[in-house]
């Protein structure tokens, strides 16, 4: 029988840019282990179920399938969230939306709104960092709905909720402190969309029109009508759209209009305050 070190060293994912981890998590969770289990009894044979178990992790890999999906989870701030093939993958440029709207609004209590919420990552950090803060968080894929409510529930963050809605339809007359979303904003013919991880992800979840800024058009067009007065709007991009959001910003009336970069260096998210 293979050991853990001779698995991990002889176990090849050309096709992926994270092979080593990949193994890990995967070979991790064929043994029911956490990763810290590989590296403390290296010299442990899996027993036959396991290895099949492994092979086929394996085999799913390889065919381009993402880790996250997978295994059903991933990792996002500081929780463990369900996840499946009617949602985006939880990312972690996507923390600094978190991060951002974290440092805008104190403690005190607030109403927030996540637009698109896929497995209520964004949503439920947030929830998980304020508990005075009521947060909502609205998909229009009820599967996606009922994907978050499980990950809620399961976190036990009596301060989030989840309903259906395509953006604002099911929201009238209803208004927030703090309106985030991490929306779809990838253009139709991007060369990206054959590649990598992201084949296997909805195309709703990703895909905006010829430019990709259709959905971020919609929601800053809408948004001053459900944000209170010095509300802030903050928006996930593209690396190359910033300049284009700044200015959908400023035409919808929306003032300290600014953008922030993430750990690469792009500007990834976008910002703005109702003042009026």
């Amino acid at each position: 029988m293979a050991s853990i070190q001779s698995l991990l060293d002889s176990t090849a994912l050309p096709a992926s840019p994270s092979a080593r981890l990949d193994v890990e998590l995967l070979l991790a969770a064929a043994l029911g282990k956490p990763r810290s289990y590989l590296r403390t009894w290296p010299e442990h044979e899996p027993s036959a179920e396991q290895l099949a178990v492994f092979a086929a992790m394996l085999e799913r890999r390889r065919g381009g399938e993402p880790v996250a999906y997978i295994l059903g989870h991933q990792g996002f701030w500081s929780l463990d969230l369900e996840v499946a093939p009617h949602t985006l993958i939880p990312r972690p440029d996507t923390e600094l939306l978190v991060e951002t709207a974290l440092q805008l609004a104190p403690a005190t209590p607030r109403r927030v709104l996540d637009l698109g919420t896929g497995t209520g990552a964004i949503a439920l950090a947030l929830a998980s960092e304020r508990g005075g803060w009521r947060v909502t968080g609205v998909d229009r894929i009820v599967d996606a709905v009922a994907l978050a409510e499980r990950n809620r529930q399961r976190l036990g963050l009596s301060n989030a909720e989840f309903r259906q809605s395509s953006w604002f339809e099911a929201l009238a007359g209803e208004r927030f402190d703090l309106i985030v979303s991490n929306p779809p904003y990838i253009a139709a013919d991007d060369r990206h969309l054959g590649e990598g991880d992201v084949r296997f992800e909805p195309m709703s979840a990703l895909v905006a029109g010829a430019d990709g800024l259709d959905d971020i058009r919609q929601i800053v067009a809408q948004a001053p009508r459900h944000l209170d007065t010095d509300g802030w709007l903050l928006l996930e991009h593209g690396y190359d759209q910033a300049e284009a959001v700044r200015e959908l910003l400023r035409a919808a009336g929306f003032s300290a209009v600014r953008s922030r970069r993430d750990l690469g260096g792009h500007e990834r998210i976008s910002l703005g305050q109702r003042t009026a």
